[in-house]
């Protein structure tokens, strides 16, 4: 048990009120700073609530699975049958085409995004709804006279109950349809795939047909224009002396150009022929330039060649003799001398033949020179003249082989055009829209044996997670509009005032007294530690005059004076406790009913002769008295500050009861007089804006407010376990046994509470 000293009577100065005044302001001024941030999660208030509504939570689950069950059995059976398709993004070619052109890149995502849409339209719809006779099946569309009512209705139920899901990751869809007929399900299914790949080859048919009958009208378009373009030609040809020799233009120059423009080798009769002619005198000219020069250097050229011939050489040969024997014979005979004349009339002759024989030489060579230069430039002339003839023959066809090649362009290019569409007219004819494969079936579909809906299994989990959900949101919803203060953090929180202590709510079959009576029962043990958090708010020292006070009724307020009135006699100091609630007293003696307080506030007796001993060691009780007619009007006198004054000086501690806030004015008239005032608040049960306002009240009139207590608090539903080390003054199996727990009753307000009076 908490030892708790009373303090002595301090010497009250004149003129001042109470000494708790500074305590009390400060006790307010500085809170409990544990209000938690609006976005912190705290596990220990969601459990709370979770044990708190645990059985509704549950109430509501075991409902949730319950419906799902009865859901279960009253659905009817309905067959779900699939069938899966491949869709070939890249067409499959059954029969090769040759063609120079690339296909056109397709964005396979839009390109699947299309099919689905085919698959899911209204006019394959139709056209499974006319395939299946849908509309003469009176189990599946009945009610409707009309025909086209009944087709309209088969369409928007084989719409509504067709699934067409893709398969991610592929090409594949799946085709899925529900019906209540097993075996119709199946069919629909599978004629919605056949249908879907029927309908697409359709389409490329039409395609096809159209494809044909356009190149059909263009081909022959072009065979009259290929027709016209060559009568065109042949006429010019024809008309201009034109004859062609190859397959090109018509005549190409020596040097590879065009004569006409073109760029290719077809000649005509005069171009060959210019072409040989200028050959030949191109050669021609060669041989005349060669005679030129042989001739010109033929005089050169005779006069080494006579030197060289072998008549002169001997000649040569013969003089040289004749003038080695004359110089030997020099040397013996006179010049004069016969002989010697003789030997120099030989020379000269000899020297008159070699220059005799030369000069016949040169003159025969330098003549067959000229003979050969003037053979030359005379061909040379001659070519000439017929290649300046040609060459006219030539430009004339220049220029009319300029129309004819444009003739011969036109001509070609019809020729094109005509083989190109021909050729794809054939390839359109022969593939007639079969050359593309869209989509194949991969799996068709069959009966289902077990229904799709209902689902037992799947039913039970939905019951069970909307149950669990409704219950969880029934309770944190009620909890959510719900604002009464309900935990110690609560208080501490949403009242932002100073939490004194925790009043557990005692068991059912003992009352409250009993309880008290136990100095180590949980409910003394909850007030002891009050006892203790308000001396530690109060500097150390409990206040002279205490107020305790509560909201509304029944909250224990005058339970929660009372044991402290009590516990703090048990102390050793002289306690009163005042029944200032002189509208509904909750506390009576065996003294006369005119003893008590109302009586000392309208007359100047002394307040010790209507004090009364009870069979409490030192603790003493000033009744209520009669009830007057407006409790209010009398605590408003200076009265009531003289009788607190005097029983201070008569007692330790002073612990007064009074009425509720809401609704009266004696509480604030008390509350201003009083050292300290605590408020009592029941746990679940007054709502946060009314204690407010009763603080605010409180505060209003100047009381000093050290704190509040929480009563009638059941830890099991708060799920906080709050006890000796949370600091809030109990704990459930410290020290007692369930059997001992149970001896105490529920903590309900004391109405009439006997205390036998000692003289």
């Amino acid at each position: 048990m908490n030892e708790i000293t009373a303090p002595s009577p301090p010497e009250r100065p004149e003129g001042s009120r109470r000494s708790l005044v500074s305590a009390g302001t400060t006790a307010l001024a500085h809170p409990l700073d544990t209000q938690k941030s609006p976005n912190q999660f705290d596990v220990n208030e969601v459990w709370r609530i979770l044990m708190k509504w645990r059985w509704l939570i549950l109430g509501v689950l075991i409902a949730g699975v319950a419906v799902s069950i009865i859901v279960t059995i009253s659905t009817t059976p309905v067959y779900r049958a699939t069938s899966t398709l491949e869709i070939n993004t890249e067409p499959m070619q059954l029969m090769q085409q040759q063609t120079d052109l690339q296909p056109v890149a397709r964005n396979e995502p839009q390109f699947l995004a299309t099919q689905i849409g085919l698959l899911s339209s209204r006019t394959l719809a139709e056209r499974v709804m006319r395939g299946l006779s849908l509309a003469d099946d009176e189990s599946f569309v009945k009610g409707y006279p009309n025909r086209a009512d009944r087709e309209g209705a088969a369409i928007a139920k084989l719409m509504g109950h067709l699934e067409v899901t893709p398969l991610r990751g592929s090409n594949l869809i799946m085709i899925g349809y529900k019906d209540p007929d097993a075996g119709r399900s199946a069919r629909v299914v599978n004629a919605f795939a056949q249908g879907f790949i029927d309908s697409s080859l359709e389409r490329r048919y039409n395609a096809t047909a159209f494809a044909r009958q356009f190149l059909q009208s263009r081909l022959d378009a072009t065979r009259t224009k290929l027709e016209v373009s060559e009568r065109a030609l042949v006429a010019y040809a024809r008309a201009n002396n034109i004859l062609s020799l190859g397959s090109t233009s018509v005549t190409t120059g020596k040097d590879g150009g065009s004569a006409g423009g073109g760029s290719t080798a077809q000649d005509s009769l005069s171009a060959q022929s210019l072409v040989s002619l200028n050959d030949a005198l191109s050669a021609a000219i060669g041989d005349r330039i060669a005679a030129e020069q042989a001739y010109r250097e033929g005089a050169s050229a005779a006069s080494t060649s006579a030197e060289d011939s072998p008549a002169i050489q001997g000649l040569r040969a013969q003089l040289a003799g004749v003038q080695a024997d004359y110089q030997q014979k020099l040397g013996t005979f006179r010049p004069d001398y016969p002989e010697m004349v003789a030997l120099r009339q030989r020379m000269e002759s000899i020297n008159r033949s070699i220059a005799t024989g030369t000069g016949k030489l040169r003159s025969s060579q330098s003549n067959a020179l000229r003979a050969a230069y003037l053979a030359a430039r005379g061909r040379e002339q001659q070519l000439q003249a017929q290649v300046n003839a040609y060459r006219s023959n030539v430009l004339e066809l220049r220029n009319r082989g300029i129309q004819y090649n444009i003739l011969q362009r036109d001509l070609d290019t019809n020729r094109s055009m005509y083989d190109a569409l021909l050729q794809r007219l054939k390839e359109v004819s022969t593939t007639g829209g079969v050359g593309e494969s869209q989509a194949s079936i991969v799996d068709n579909a069959t009966p289902p044996s077990a229904p799709f809906i209902p689902n037992v299994y799947e039913n039970l989990a939905i019951g069970l997670l909307a149950g669990l959900v409704l219950g969880l949101g029934l309770a944190f919803a009620i909890e959510f509009i719900d604002d009464t203060l309900k935990t110690p953090d609560d208080v501490i929180n949403k009242l932002r005032v100073p939490l004194l202590g925790v009043v557990p709510k005692g068991d059912k079959g003992t009352s409250f007294v009993d309880a008290l009576k136990e100095q180590r029962s949980e409910i003394s043990e909850a007030y002891y530690t009050i006892m203790s958090s308000i001396q530690f708010v109060s500097n150390n020292s409990f206040p002279r005059t205490v107020l305790v006070t509560s909201t509304r009724p029944s909250e224990g307020k005058s339970s929660s004076a009372l044991a402290l009135a009590q516990n703090l006699a048990r102390t050793g100091s002289r306690v009163l406790l005042v029944d200032a609630d002189m509208r509904k007293p909750s506390f009576k003696t065996n003294q006369p009913d005119e003893i008590g307080l109302a009586t000392l506030l309208v007359s100047p007796g002394s307040a010790k002769d209507h004090v009364a001993a009870t069979s409490i060691p030192n603790l003493s009780l000033l009744p209520s008295g009669p009830v007057p007619l407006n409790p209010a009007q009398l605590l408003a006198t200076n009265r009531i500050d003289t009788i607190l004054m005097e029983l201070v000086e008569h007692f330790d501690v002073v612990v007064i009861d009074s009425p509720p806030i809401l609704g009266f004015a004696d509480v604030p008239i008390l509350s201003a007089i009083c050292d300290a005032t605590i408020l009592v608040v029941e746990a679940g049960a007054v709502r946060r804006p009314a204690v407010l306002s009763s603080l605010r009240r409180l505060l209003a009139a100047n009381g000093q407010v050290i704190g509040t207590i929480l009563t009638k608090y059941n830890p099991k539903n708060g799920g906080y376990g709050y006890g000796y080390g949370a600091g809030y003054g109990y704990g459930y199996g410290y020290g007692y046994g369930r059997h001992q727990r149970q001896r105490y009753g529920e903590n309900t307000e004391i109405r009439q509470l006997d205390i036998d009076s000692v003289a």
